[in-house]
């Protein structure tokens, strides 16, 4: 069997662990071939957890600090893009250009312009692009998209959607420890967990936004110098009149979390509840089709995906990254299509964009533009 020379680009503590779960679960099927980041110390040193530097772990793998130079030089099959989360776009239009397999961690772009850019680079590629939102492979996706393929919900005109992830300030000793995506990056921008599973069961794009958010409402010092709203609350609507509602938090004291959504249809209801205290995330659902017609149905709401529970390998987000590629890898070796292709990526990545230029107009309703309707 063939087997595809990886790489990586940032080594972070997601870089790190997305390259090992790729060439420890999938050792028929990878090469480790090449690494690459700004500072050698996340190569040479041990950091993020893990136990031994990554060079000891892969010793055959040899490390850049120039991107293009390993583009030129490792021979790559594949490029992992996990690189910190407002700058993955042109990584993936590097390697797409030289006809390299990119599975890029998202959001995928930052702009629209990046939108327009990787999107026609895409075009001329022979390389497979494979967006990296590991949500979409979790059990509760798995669930509402089978659900509703079974006619089981119906039509659905109106989802909700809330990633609300605990932080007490920007100096937290997480955020110390693995980066300061979460200070920098707008709320909402951050949408790609929470659209990604709904637009799954969605033919329609998201055409029309409206955003509003709270402001810091903490001393600006405890937000590390990088003020944001601590929530921001968006409303979208598809070209048919479907609801989506979506609440992100910048900063939270709520110990809850972290995704939660609800999908109301014409023949049923589906929700996945986060955490609450010593309460574990639990499934719900009916349907007007099932025996129970009156009855909401409930299990457990863990991430690990269905076909994955009895796997031992199935680490990473609870399974979920496993499964991500998983999915990857078997796609590349049967010549495609992508699990989750750069359209869906973006699909789910634009709308927050315009989420935040809404905002910042004063929740301004702004009609969505994506690349394939301009």
């Amino acid at each position: 069997m063939t087997k595809f020379r990886l790489g990586v680009v940032g080594l972070g503590h997601r870089g790190r662990n997305m390259f090992k779960l790729a060439a420890d679960s999938f050792p028929d099927l990878v090469i480790p071939a090449a690494a690459c980041d700004l500072i050698p110390s996340n190569w040479y040193e041990t950091k993020f957890q893990q136990t031994k530097p990554m060079c000891e772990s892969f010793p055959e793998t040899v490390f850049y600090e120039d991107f293009h130079k390993m583009l030129d030089e490792a021979k790559l099959d594949v490029l992992l893009v996990e690189t910190g989360a407002d700058v993955h776009a042109q990584f993936c239009a590097d390697g797409l250009s030289r006809n390299i397999n990119v599975m890029s961690d998202i959001p995928v772009v930052a702009n629209l312009e990046e939108a327009d850019m990787l999107w026609e680079v895409a075009k001329t590629s022979k390389g497979m692009f494979s967006t990296g939102a590991n949500p979409n492979e979790a059990k509760f996706s798995v669930m509402l998209k089978d659900l509703y393929q079974r006619g089981f919900l119906g039509k659905p005109y109106c989802m909700e959607a809330e990633y609300i992830h605990w932080s007490s300030g920007a100096t937290s000793k997480f955020l110390t420890e693995n980066g300061n995506w979460r200070r920098l990056l707008c709320p909402i921008r951050y949408c790609t967990h929470s659209l990604g599973p709904l637009l799954a069961i969605m033919e329609e794009d998201l055409a029309e936004v409206s955003c509003f958010g709270t402001g810091p409402q903490a001393p600006i010092e405890s937000y590390g110098g990088f003020p944001k709203d601590d929530m921001q609350c968006a409303q979208f609507r598809t070209p048919s009149g479907v609801v989506v509602r979506l609440m992100r938090n910048g900063r939270c004291r709520a110990r809850i979390g972290n995704h939660a959504y609800r999908v109301f249809g014409t023949e049923g209801y589906f929700e996945r509840s986060s955490e609450r205290g010593s309460t574990g995330p639990k499934i719900r659902y009916n349907s007007t089709k099932f025996y129970s017609a009156g009855e909401l149905l409930e299990q457990t709401g863990e991430y690990m995906p269905l076909d994955y529970a009895d796997n031992p390998k199935a680490t990473g987000h609870g399974g979920m990254d496993y499964a991500l590629l998983d999915h990857f890898f078997q796609a590349l070796v049967k010549g495609g299509p992508a699990p989750i292709s750069l359209r869906e990526g973006l699909r789910m990545t634009i709308p927050g964009i315009y989420a935040e230029m809404s905002a910042k107009q004063g929740g301004k309703v702004l009609e969505i533009k994506y690349p394939w309707n301009k």
